[in-house]
């Protein structure tokens, strides 16, 4: 199966602050609407690889989520991802067959402001909450460009769209050989240089990079208060520069550096970086 990010999720208390924050960030956001569930609504920063971050949030500051309802009530931030396949039914059979936990799949939908219905499936991997750890699957029954398109001048900008999800998890031994099981995942690089105070592993040719914390700490913290889910999303740049981008000094990660944006609501740390998407 081909793990091509199709979007990612970022959570938090207050959708009109994220779609701000992102936009002084030089990301404008579009709103999305209601979803289907009656709680949730969102926003879409579209790239022009068909990728987006989606914002999340409830509708009513008192009501609970049926998804990421810790990460929306905390302002927890980066919570969920998603990788996009042709045939829906057939990859989640696969995956069953491989011995994966499979929900789905599902049939959702939305109404974007202008009336304009937008309806895709999903299956669900794994247990718990969508995407945290093993991605979600997302197939579109209506046109793709009903659910994501570039949002402001983000089609003439120099990223690409996100190219990798940056996984927190307790165990990293278990969590390498759930990716290799799930998805026939071979060839791990373990020892990955990082900005981060954690072990990391990754696997070349795909969006995948683990993080087990190695000591106390901001990661450490953040997996005791919301278990294993998305630490961070690494979009992929163009060797051209884009001035609009206000980004701290390099840090290794790998074989390239990551200059991480300025944004950090609803965190309070940087969780969006920059890297060479050429080689």
């Amino acid at each position: 199966m081909d793990l091509t990010v199709d979007h990612v999720t970022v959570a938090g208390a207050d959708l009109d602050a994220l779609d701000a924050a992102f936009a002084s960030a030089g990301l404008p956001a579009e709103y999305g609407g209601a979803h289907s569930n009656g709680v949730t609504h969102m926003s879409v920063v579209g790239f022009r690889d068909g990728s987006y971050v989606e914002l999340v949030s409830t509708e009513a500051s008192n009501t609970a989520s049926p998804w990421w309802n810790d990460p929306i009530r905390a302002d927890g931030g980066p919570c969920a991802w998603a990788v996009g396949v042709d045939d829906i039914e057939a990859a989640s059979e696969t995956l069953r067959e491989r011995g994966v936990a499979i929900d789905g799949p599902h049939e959702y939908e939305r109404e974007r402001p202008d009336g304009t219905l937008v309806e895709w499936d999903l299956t669900f991997l794994g247990g718990g909450d969508p995407g945290h750890t093993l991605p979600f699957l997302i197939s579109d029954r209506t046109p793709r460009e009903r659910r994501v398109r570039p949002t402001g001048d983000l089609g003439a900008s120099a990223i690409r769209g996100v190219e990798t999800v940056v996984l927190a998890v307790a165990n990293l031994e278990a969590a390498i050989e759930r990716f290799e099981t799930a998805f026939d995942l071979r060839g791990v690089e373990r020892g990955v240089p990082s900005p981060f105070d954690a072990s990391v592993a990754r696997f070349p040719g795909t969006p995948v990079a683990l993080a087990e914390p190695t000591s106390d700490g901001w990661l450490a913290d953040r997996l005791d208060r919301f278990g294993p889910l998305p630490v961070a999303y690494l979009l992929g740049l163009d060797a051209r520069a884009d001035g609009r981008f206000d980004v701290g000094r390099a840090a290794p990660f790998g074989d390239r550096e990551v200059r991480w944006l300025g944004l950090t609501e609803p965190v309070g740390c940087p969780y969006l970086g920059l890297v060479d998407a050429t080689r």
